[in-house]
């Protein structure tokens, strides 16, 4: 079984639980273990929140899911006003932000980050299950 679904949401706080119930709902249908779970819902949280923190000049983002029996592909994309990939450093241990693509590289696999200033952002993600 696989299932892919699209979304377009409204760039808003209360878009990133619905992904991450949705998320959660499909993983558990394909009754992929817990911990692979709480790593994947942790990093889409994390994608989808710096999109509404970050994500200027548009109004919508895009996330897509691809999940099987034993691989998920998450992709969360935006037509905002972007950032500069070399420039995203590590949050210091005092700070209270910061961590959000740190932990998506920690707890996601092929992890792959494209922004072009003033045209948007993806932040695409995999995880394989054993």
């Amino acid at each position: 079984m696989r299932m892919t679904v699209r979304l377009d949401l409204p760039r808003e706080a209360d878009s990133v639980p619905t992904v991450r119930r949705l998320l959660r709902s499909t993983l558990a249908v394909l009754r992929i273990d817990n911990e692979a779970q709480d790593d994947l819902e942790i990093a889409i949280t994390e994608a989808c929140s710096n999109v509404v923190r970050h994500a200027g000049g548009t109004e919508m983002f895009e996330v897509c899911l691809d999940v099987a029996e034993n691989h998920c592909s998450i992709d969360v994309r935006d037509n905002g006003t972007g950032f500069d990939v070399d420039q995203v450093g590590s949050a210091g241990p005092e700070s209270e932000s910061g961590r959000g693509l740190a932990l998506i590289k920690a707890l996601g696999e092929n992890v792959r980050m494209h922004s072009v200033p003033k045209h948007g952002s993806l932040i695409h993600f995999e995880k394989s299950f054993a």
